[in-house]
């Protein structure tokens, strides 16, 4: 299945072409840095391996912080990363106790590059404040990450998993869903009381300001202006009051951004077209929840929400970058999870905390040259095809780089 590869000596050439251009004054300093929470009782390979490939990636510092029973093994391996301890639980992971120090770290690096988080035995029932979900809210908010961009690709190779009719299919599907992610209904009060008449009731506040709806559309609109030009803005203003104010701005700045096609869309309509023609679409920007819906859809039509990356981005704090998809604990040391959605999260990372179009793009494309061979982990494999575990994938991708 492997195609014949071109080999080509590591020269001076070479490596002047791939590595960008540094500053002959800077110094580690300036070169950006990487702050990595990975590893747990029983997993030291991770954390040493990450950090290493930011090293080898250019960055000037990187930061490794991982459960303190490990950090004795990870600072032996680490000869240039910097690691550092964390509370931990009971079974040697990342504690909520460590919420603080990785706030305090991560403000002062370039982008944090996050792995999954969450899992059953922090379901619905479960004291919210224990659960991994409401950490990662507090730091978007706390570190002022305001916009999250989910892009929804459909890759060529994956063209056959798409569940969309494939004339649908074949009209493409690349769209960029801007999802407001620290206001409205995830961060207003929420209140369970007894009526005295309806048993007991529960309350969730949903509130917008001028000024959050004005930054996410200002995105919206400057990305669309290095995509296709067209924003569509979704939200309920037959209904709701705080998507009559949304529209109203969105409309105000649609007058400012005269060269960008815009249109509105009701949030129930959006759900329809992106299953009936996602091609019509270029940026999809609205509020909290709508996003945080909507933004699965779409990343199902795209073939397996393990292939899609995510960037929380805000104007001056370092961008934050994750997989959208889940922990998957039920697979986890197993060599079956698809590395796809964090690699790509990394190219992300690339284009927009780095600057660095051309190396993002490198690892785009790598990713597309092995699905292209047609190498799948088992989530994105189709009757018959080779199936490859989570290292396997990793390596051939690195090689296409």
């Amino acid at each position: 299945m492997e195609q014949e590869r071109k080999v080509e000596p590591i020269g001076r050439e070479l490596v002047r072409r791939l590595l960008p251009r540094r500053d002959p004054e800077g110094h580690k300093g300036t070169f950006g840095k990487v702050l990595c929470l990975c590893g747990s009782v029983g997993y030291t390979g991770a954390p040493v391996f990450a950090s290493r490939g930011a090293v080898r990636s250019g960055a000037g510092l990187v930061f490794l912080g991982v459960p303190e029973s490990i950090w004795p093994v990870a600072a032996v391996k680490s000869d240039e990363a910097m690691p550092f301890p964390l509370p931990e639980t009971a079974d040697g992971k990342l504690s909520l106790l460590a919420e603080e120090p990785i706030r305090r770290r991560a403000a002062g690096c370039d982008a944090v590059l996050l792995g999954a988080v969450g899992g059953p035995k922090w379901g619905h029932s479960s004291d919210p404040d224990q659960r991994p979900e409401t950490a990662l809210l507090s730091i978007r908010k706390d570190l002022g990450l305001y916009a999250n961009l989910r892009p929804a690709a459909l890759r060529p190779a994956m063209a056959g998993a798409c569940p969309l009719k494939k004339e649908t299919a074949e009209k493409g599907i690349d769209l960029m869903i801007v999802r407001e992610l620290t206001g409205g209904i995830y961060f207003g009060k929420r209140e369970r009381y007894q009526t005295e008449d309806r048993g007991e009731e529960a309350a969730d506040r949903m509130a917008y300001s001028q000024l959050e709806i004005e930054r996410i559309g200002r995105r919206a609109f400057e990305l669309a202006r290095l995509r296709r030009g067209k924003v569509s803005s979704v939200d309920k203003a037959n209904v709701l009051e705080t998507s009559r104010l949304w529209r109203s701005v969105m409309h105000r700045l649609a007058e400012e951004y005269s060269d960008v096609e815009y249109e509105d869309v009701l949030v129930d309509n959006a759900a329809m077209q992106l299953v009936r023609d996602p091609g019509q679409f270029d940026v999809v920007v609205t509020e909290n929840m709508f996003g945080d819906i909507l933004s699965d859809e779409a990343s199902m039509i795209t073939g397996s929400i393990g292939l899609l990356p995510s960037a929380s981005i805000g104007d001056t704090a370092p961008g934050l970058y994750e997989p959208i998809h889940g922990s998957a604990p039920d697979i986890a040391g197993q060599d079956k999870a698809n590395p796809v959605a964090t690699i790509l999260s990394v190219a992300m990372m690339f284009r927009y905390s780095f600057q660095l179009p051309r190396e993002a793009k490198a690892i785009e494309d790598a990713v597309d040259a092995v699905l292209n061979e047609g190498w799948r982990t088992a989530d994105i494999a189709a009757p018959g095809q080779q199936v490859i575990g989570t290292r396997r994938m990793g390596q051939l991708i690195r090689e296409k780089i």
